[in-house]
């Protein structure tokens, strides 16, 4: 099937979007990028990977196992997905489920989600940042995001 000059462009998937700010030589063309594809699901990636107010209720270090979805195949996108977040954050409603169930929901958003956004999901749990995205584009791209970069008075003794 062909696309149309009047069918809109494909949104890119989380992944993409981070690869591609990433590979970028100049900080405005990575911040330019991330502007672009602003949505939630790519600033509470962001977020929890940058932010070191939020905490994550999983397990951290190895690769979680898991069966990763195909490619071509993939029914959920983190753009969706990304709402189970507050299952997996100290504080939030996941505190209340056994740690059973919110592995359970993690591993079944690993294995429906596109296999690279799968390993950036791991990589978010671990506090592993994108290659080629620093704090400070991200705070350059999104001003007031990061809970934890709000400037703080000097003291003077």
């Amino acid at each position: 099937m062909a696309v149309t000059e009047n069918e809109p462009p494909r949104k890119l998937d989380i992944y993409e979007i981070l690869e591609s700010s990433g590979k970028k030589r100049n900080r405005a063309d990575k911040v330019k990028v991330l502007k672009e594809h602003s949505c939630g699901a790519l600033k509470d990636i962001l977020r929890g990977i940058f932010d070191s107010t939020i905490t994550w209720n999983l397990p951290t270090g190895s690769t979680p196992p898991y069966t990763p979805c195909q490619e071509h195949n993939h029914p959920a996108t983190l753009r969706r997905e990304n709402v189970q977040f507050q299952f997996f954050v100290k504080g939030g409603k996941g505190d209340k489920l056994p740690a059973y169930k919110r592995e359970n929901i993690f591993l079944g958003m690993l294995e429906t989600v596109h296999p690279d956004d799968a390993e950036l999901l791991i990589k978010l749990i671990n506090k592993e940042k994108p290659e080629g995205i620093s704090r400070v584009v991200v705070e350059e791209a999104f001003p007031g995001l990061l809970k934890d970069s709000e400037e703080k008075p000097l003291v003077h003794y």
